[in-house]
């Protein structure tokens, strides 16, 4: 399935911690995000076990949406405090704006390994929607929660991405070559294979994680 690559070559990773650092909660709203986290968590065990392909789609479909979200309202805070001549910083909106093509190429990648099938795709697209709608209004409610939550599910994310490598390794799951979008992007060697893109993509999950964890820490001290 050829899928056309209009997105750049990965650039340098920027994480502040280890594969198993996790956030810890403080105060309700971290509580609540996290509860939400857990939930979804839970929910996606569930439904998909070790199907970690078909979990990596829905994971993905999913986790294009927070940085397309934040990127949008980030940036329609950048136009009024144009207008209104307050002191402003484009760099929030930039970033989750990268954040959110990053997470569109792990989708792309994961669509051309995983093939999945029309009632696959019709679930996408509803969980999609409706991920956006409910994402949305909680960043108008509280950015710092919702910056929080992504925050707590790239956590999740981290952690899934290392099962499935810990599968790969064990010979659980097979351990084909990796697609050429994936090679041309994260600058992989032509004999790549799935698992040096599981580990390319949770370095990608760590930044996004240290990222929105960072952002809803100074969102929690204006």
């Amino acid at each position: 399935m050829a899928i056309k690559n209009d997105i750049m070559p990965r650039g340098p990773l920027q994480t502040d911690h280890d594969i198993n650092w996790r956030w810890p909660c403080r105060g309700l709203s971290d509580r609540f995000a996290w509860a939400v986290c857990q939930s979804t968590k839970f929910a996606a065990d569930r439904f998909f076990q070790k199907c970690y392909g078909s979990r990596a789609v829905m994971l993905e479909t999913i986790a294009a949406m927070p940085g397309m979200v934040g990127s949008t309202f980030n940036r329609l805070s950048d136009i009024r405090d144009t207008v209104t001549g307050r002191p402003h910083d484009h760099s929030r909106s930039d970033t989750l704006y990268e954040e959110s093509k990053n997470e569109l190429m792990h989708l792309k990648t994961f669509i051309e390994i995983t093939q999945p099938s029309m009632a696959e795709k019709a679930l996408i697209f509803g969980a999609q929607a409706m991920f956006f709608l409910t994402f949305s209004a909680l960043y108008i409610t509280s950015r710092k929660t919702a910056h929080r939550l992504v925050g707590f599910i790239e956590e999740e994310a981290v952690n899934s991405y290392t099962s499935y490598l810990r599968e790969i390794d064990e010979r659980y799951m097979p351990n084909p070559d990796a697609p050429e979008i994936a090679k041309k992007y994260w600058g992989l060697p032509q004999d790549a294979t799935l698992r040096d893109v599981v580990i390319a993509i949770r370095a990608d999950e760590m930044e996004h994680r240290d990222v929105n964890h960072r952002i809803a820490t100074e969102l929690s001290i204006r």
